[in-house]
Parts: C-alpha cells; structure tokens; sequence
C-alpha cells in the first residue's frame, strides 16, 4: 500500500528459455507486441554483440522483429530507462554480466513488467548464466523447445557445429545462427563441436 492507502503497482519477472532455434526471441517480441497493443510503453534491450540481423532491432530466426537499444552491460539499462515505461524487454539474456540479476529485481520492484529471453544452456550443456538464476526469482518461465535436426523429436539442446580444430568455436560465447548451432534432442546431442548434419 502507498502512503495514500491505494495499491502499489506490481512489476514481475518472466523468463523464457530454451536451446538455439527454440523460438525464443519470436516469443518475446510476441508478448512485447501484445504489451503494445494494450497501449503500455515498453522499451527493448539486446546485447551490442548481437549484430547477426540487426543491430539496433531484436531479431527472430524468421525475421521478426521489434527496435531495441543495444547495451554492453546491464547496468545501462537505467542510462536509456524512462519514466514512463511500462514493460522491458531483454534479449539474449546470457550474453549480459552476473549483475543483470540485480538489474531485473529492481526493475519489478518499481512496478515494471521484465521479460527476459535466452539460452539456459551453452553448447556443452552446461548452465548458462545469469539464466538459471533469472529462471530461479522470475514469477513466470516458459521452456521453448525446438525440432531436433536428426530426428526430428523435441529438441532441448544446441549443438555446435563446425571445424573443431577452430579454436573460435571452442570457446563458450560464439555468436551465430544455422552457421554454427544445429538444435539437437538429448540423444543426438554431443557436447563437442561435430559436422553438421546432413541427409
């Protein structure tokens, strides 16, 4: 309650997640839109490394799309914040620094919607921060999945693809799209890089 004896606005947290090529980002743009429609003033932000489309729209595989300000680190969100946002929506979530955790608890509390869309893992698999813990105080989480390359059953995983003697395709952060990720079931999925897959 305020001090006026009304009911504070309450902000919230969702989170989607799921492997590459899950349908994530087109998930996020459609709740955005519907935001929109409702006459809310939403405001989007993306990693600035994140230039596979587009750089300055959140982009989907399927090339939908919503203008979003492109950010280095979580924190620069209150920079480009306005007053009268409403709902903001975050891309790419586990490209930003451990502190967009914060970022986000603090968004909700001052009465803003946040939804937050990513990887919750990496190509090994493993947990991808900060997504496990934004699934973790997030009030809702919604797990996309894909189609499996191989045989085409429910796909939970992103498999990486390529020369495995690249060291660029070793490493944990390696921005692409059908280039370099196949999405994989748990029984097809290798946590290594492989040739990809071909009929």
């Amino acid at each position: 309650m305020s001090e006026f004896g009304f009911i504070k606005a309450r902000g919230w947290i969702e989170v989607i997640v799921g492997g590459m090529f899950s349908g994530k980002t087109e998930e996020l743009i459609r709740r955005l839109r519907r935001a929109e429609f409702a006459r809310q003033k939403i405001q989007v932000f993306k990693p600035v490394i994140d230039t596979r489309y587009n750089i300055e729209e959140v982009t989907s595989h399927n090339q939908t799309m919503i203008k979003s300000q492109p950010i280095e680190k979580s924190e620069e969100i209150w920079n480009h914040l306005k007053d009268d946002t409403q709902v903001v929506g975050i891309d790419e979530g586990q490209f930003f620094d451990q502190n967009l955790v914060q970022v986000v608890q603090d968004l909700a509390d001052r009465g803003i919607r946040v939804l937050i869309a990513g990887l919750d893992t990496d190509w090994q698999a493993k947990p991808f921060e900060p997504m496990p813990t934004l699934m973790a105080i997030a009030e809702n989480v919604t797990k996309q999945h894909a189609v499996c390359v191989v045989c085409g059953a429910q796909a939970s995983r992103t498999q990486r693809t390529g020369k495995a003697l690249d060291k660029a395709l070793v490493e944990r952060v390696l921005v692409g799209t059908h280039d370099s990720y196949e999405a994989r079931c748990r029984d097809h999925f290798k946590p290594e890089v492989v040739v990809p897959f071909q009929l």
